[in-house]
């Protein structure tokens, strides 16, 4: 079966799906990371992060902006 990208809604404690899939896609690093392990996310900017490493590194880009 293949995998299909999943369209989020990211919420502040949540997210709701808009349309059904398996992934979303790292706004950093462009990883897959499945819907069961996403776990960073930013509101404001609706975008997925991988890990830790990727939400801080665009964290510090928009700081410095």
């Amino acid at each position: 079966m293949k995998k299909k990208l999943a369209k989020l809604k990211y919420l502040p404690n949540n997210f709701q799906i808009i349309e059904n899939g398996d992934y979303v896609v790292c706004a950093v690093s462009g990883k897959q990371i499945n819907i069961e392990n996403l776990t960073y996310w930013n509101v404001d900017l609706q975008e997925a992060y991988y890990s830790y490493a990727e939400a801080h590194k665009k964290r510090e880009e928009l700081n410095k902006k």
